[in-house]
Order: structure tokens, then C-alpha cells, then sequence
């Protein structure tokens, strides 16, 4: 598979919050707000990213009985780095984000890759899957957070968008109102890609009939129900 390939799939195709549904945890915990959920995302981002390395660069010296317990080693070590940074130089948002930090040593996210990407691919490679997935979360929970701000409290990243008539949803902030969004975007999403799919579908048969077209002398040919 081509690195690009591997950035991009963690941002659409294999996109881990809305195709995957991992990481429910933090993602339907944090997104109150677009800076709760841009704080945890780029959180998850630095761990993803360096247990990627760290695993790539270990994963030969490392017994297979005892790579699981060993990879959740090293990913709570990162996990405990980032926690300590954080509330050294975004005190404000570590006190926001609380016990959600240390959990990111459970999220299926980063061990998944670990396990499935890391441990099978070069240093260079696993950045670039880390950098794909860790991006995509980020703006999956980024996304899902502002709407759920701007809903229940008419602003995005603490800016106020709306006038003093604006009733606010309250189940937006509250963890329905999570699920809800949630689902909206994941629909959102699947909708876009059926609507590539049928495009596709319809670019290929206009080629499928001109190549017969051009076999049987330019006699035109009808299109199939659906794709005129």
C-alpha cells in the first residue's frame, strides 16, 4: 500500500470515530466543546504517533507472548509524558479534560495500530499511519464538538455566533444529544460516499458504452435504467 494511501485511510475510508466507532469513551465525553475536543484530540494524536515509533522500533527485541502486555507499557508511558506536559503548560485544559487523559492508554485506537500497523511496518510508515488516524480523530471529535457547542450554546471555540434570540438546545450538551451528532456526521459521511459510489458507477458504464459504441461503428448505445 502507498504511504499516501496509508495517511488518507485514517482520514475518510478507515476514519476511526466515525467508520470504526472507536474511542466512544473520550469522544462522547469530551465534545461538549471544539477546544475540550481539539485539546484531547491533538492529545491522542502525540500518543498515537509515538507508540507508532516506539513499537516499529522495538517490535523485533520483543517476545510475541508478551507483545500485548509490553505495548500497553510503552503506551502508558507516552500517555503519562503527555499528561504531565499538559498540565504543566495547559493547566486550564488538563483540569477540563480530567480523568479522560489517563484513559487514553485504554483507547482501542492506539493499541490497534500498535498491534496491526506498527508491529508490521517500518518507523517511516508507522508515523504516517499514526499522523492519518490520530488527524482523522481529531477531526472527528473536532467536528463533533463544535456542533454540539454551537447547538446547545450558540458558539464555536468560545466565540458566540448567534443573537440574543437563540434558544439553545440543551440536548446537545448532554450525552444524547452526543449520540445524536454523532450519528448525524457518521450518516453524513456514508451519504457523501454513495453519492461518489454512484458517480463512479455512472462514469464507468458511460465508458463501458462508448467502448461498444466504437465496436459496433457508432451505433448508440441505450443507457440501463438509473443511469441516464
Amino acid at each position: 500500500m502507498k504511504l499516501s494511501q496509508v495517511f488518507t485511510q485514517g482520514l475518510w475510508k478507515e476514519n476511526p470515530v466515525l467508520r470504526m466507532t472507536l474511542g466512544m469513551c473520550p469522544v462522547l465525553g469530551v465534545s461538549t466543546s471544539g477546544s475540550d475536543a481539539f485539546g484531547m484530540g491533538v492529545a491522542t494524536l502525540a500518543v498515537l504517533v509515538s507508540s507508532n515509533v516506539v513499537v516499529s522500533l522495538i517490535k523485533d527485541y520483543i517476545p510475541a507472548q508478551v507483545r500485548i502486555p509490553a505495548y500497553i507499557m510503552v503506551i502508558a508511558t507516552l500517555v503519562t509524558a503527555v499528561d504531565m506536559s499538559m498540565a504543566a503548560w495547559f493547566f486550564e485544559l488538563h483540569q477540563t479534560l480530567g480523568l479522560f487523559i489517563p484513559l487514553i492508554v485504554v483507547n482501542c485506537i492506539i493499541l490497534g495500530r500498535a498491534e496491526g500497523f506498527a508491529s508490521k511496518n517500518t518507523v517511516f510508515a508507522s508515523v504516517i499511519d499514526g499522523l492519518g488516524m490520530g488527524i482523522g480523530f481529531t477531526l472527528a471529535i473536532t467536528t463533533l464538538g463544535c456542533c454540539r457547542e454551537l447547538l446547545g450554546n450558540g458558539s464555536i471555540f468560545g466565540h458566540s455566533f448567534v443573537g440574543p434570540d437563540f434558544k439553545p438546545m440543551l440536548l446537545m450538551v448532554l450525552p444524547p444529544g452526543a449520540f445524536l451528532m454523532l450519528g448525524f456526521l457518521a450518516a453524513g459521511m456514508r451519504r457523501v460516499d454513495m453519492a461518489l459510489e454512484r458517480r463512479a458507477r455512472a462514469q464507468e458504464e458511460a465508458r463501458r458504452r462508448r467502448a461498444l459504441e466504437l465496436a459496433t461503428g457508432g451505433e448508440p448505445i441505450p443507457a440501463p435504467p438509473g443511469f441516464e
